[in-house]
């Protein structure tokens, strides 16, 4: 399976698509005024002990409280109390990309929150699952700190080995390599890309890391809390340092300083990479060039329409995702239960591309179309199974019930694709979804990129809704003096209280 990154770069957001043979398999965006804070290190100070809950709310510096359960305080990097980390020898590599940092678990020993934590007081804390809808981002004070080859993990004394590594000859060495260079009593982790490293380039990467995390032990001692001690890397770099290594053979970006960026730290951590990074610099965008942009709008659609005629409905609560399954226009050729087995076989394939494209967490049921004979339900429930095999985020799948469900969990790890691009719909009562206001200014930003070619005239009209007018004037006024300064004419904004939100259109104006 030919696999490659395409990065789309513009004012104040960077789409990231993962495409598997040319379709998108997983896309991760990042926004100037919300990016991924995940892997963060804040100073933060306690706002609330919950006893109740064994948690307790952090103040960290934004909108919303993060919260920390008790099993994540640790206090060894203080002097205070050290939690014991019991985790096994045989581990699985943590801190991949947009994964949450590893979370040492306490086993030994059970203290309360209170006993642990008062209000008032600073704790230094890793964002261990950015907010996620209403709630707030949930942290750690089990830090970890992922370099290319390694996982400095400073509060404990753990050294595990990923098991993506599968020769025992080469887990023990690396294993012993990094027993001799260890100059701190810290743990770590030793990556999938470590295999086969060379002794010097791991003990730069271990000294490189424990200087970092010493530069924040000394930020923790001055600044105020709350604040921000150290920020992880963009999802750009990210992506170059988790996903071009494992997963593609190509990243294609569209930006030329995020480009350069990305070949400095290549240069850095990886110069072998480097020529498999490439500068898009065509006329059509790049998202529009690759076909993306209908896939992106289709995972954002409550039906989805299978090539035989049949379609899976897909409806998101908070804690619970249901997906119905349904035959639609599809009859079939046989027999019923031929064209149900079809149907269930052909949705099992779209159910997992779109579990795994749209980022949907919790628990979720899907309501297959009814098999009688015991031997289908096993082939849809294998079929499941393996279709599941390509998504990183860990699932847990039990049988076909009684009723014909399958219950399925799959670990939330960040807010799902219909939360980041879309906002409830005052239009009905939050009942449904429209594009956020900000996805509609990034649209037409698109919209006239993409025509500015073809356009004549001295200036461009741009008819919008109100509100979508007020924000091109104001917060987002900065993708207008973008866009005049990259297509050379004045884009003048005309507001139409009967355009639906999402509604705009364009003209030129040839004269004044």
């Amino acid at each position: 399976m030919y696999k490659k990154i395409v990065v789309n770069v513009c004012e104040h957001e960077t789409r990231i698509a993962l495409l598997e043979d040319g379709t998108i398999a997983e896309l991760f965006i990042e926004r100037g005024n919300s990016s991924d804070i995940a892997g963060n290190v804040y100073k933060g100070k306690v706002q609330r002990v919950l006893p109740g809950m064994q948690a307790a709310f952090i103040d960290i510096g934004l909108n919303q409280a993060a919260f920390i359960y008790v099993d994540d305080l640790n206090f060894g990097s203080c002097g205070e109390i050290k939690l014991i980390d019991s985790r096994e020898d045989d581990i699985d590599e943590s801190a991949e990309l947009f994964q949450e940092p590893v979370i040492s678990q306490n086993k030994n020993h059970e203290p309360t929150i209170g006993e642990l934590i008062t209000e008032g007081q600073q704790l230094l804390v890793q964002v261990a699952k950015p907010p996620i809808g209403t709630k707030g981002a949930r942290v750690t004070s089990y830090v970890t700190l992922p370099g290319r080859f390694i996982v400095l993990m400073p509060n404990s004394d753990h050294i595990g080995v990923s098991r993506r590594i599968e020769n025992e000859a080469e887990r023990n060495r690396l294993k012993e390599m990094v027993v001799s260079l260890r100059k701190e009593n810290y743990g770590y982790i030793v990556r999938t890309a470590a295999e086969g490293i060379h002794e010097e380039t791991l003990d730069y990467e271990m000294n490189f890391l424990i200087n970092l995390w010493r530069n924040i032990q000394e930020k923790h001692k001055t600044a105020p809390a709350p604040s921000l001690l150290h920020k992880e890397l963009t999802v750009c770099l990210r992506a170059a340092r988790d996903l071009l290594m494992h997963e593609a053979e190509k990243m294609i970006i569209d930006s030329r300083p995020d480009y350069e960026s990305v070949l400095s730290f290549l240069d850095t951590f990886m110069p072998n990479l480097k020529s498999s990074v490439e500068l898009y610099e065509g006329y059509e965008p790049i998202f529009d060039a690759n076909n993306l942009e209908g896939d992106i709008s289709r995972a954002l659609k409550r039906k989805i329409w299978l090539k035989s005629g049949g379609y899976i409905v897909i409806e998101q609560t908070e804690a619970l995702v249901a997906i119905d399954v349904n035959t639609g226009r599809y009859v079939g050729k046989h027999n019923l239960e031929e064209t149900i087995l079809k149907t269930n076989l052909e949705a099992v394939k779209e159910i997992a591309y779109q579990i795994r494209l749209r980022d949907l967490g919790g628990i979720i049921i899907i309501d297959f179309i009814d098999m009688e004979k015991k031997q289908n339900q096993e082939k849809v429930f294998n079929a499941l199974k393996e279709a599941l095999t390509k998504d990183k985020s860990k699932t847990h799948v039990l049988p076909i019930s009684e009723l014909g469900l399958i219950q399925m969990t799959r670990k939330r790890i960040k807010s799902p694709l219909t939360q980041v691009l879309c906002e409830p719909c005052f239009y009905c009562d939050g009942e449904g979804y429209l594009l956020a206001r900000q996805t509609i200014c990034y649209n037409i930003y698109r919209e006239i990129q993409r025509e500015a070619l073809d356009m004549g005239g001295i200036k461009v009209a741009l008819h919008v809704h109100p509100e979508i007018a007020e924000l091109l004037h104001g917060e987002e006024n900065h993708l207008i003096v973008s866009l005049e300064k990259m297509i050379g004419r004045q884009i003048v904004i005309y507001p139409k209280p009967e355009y639906h939100l999402q509604e705009f259109e364009t003209y030129e104006i040839y004269k004044e």
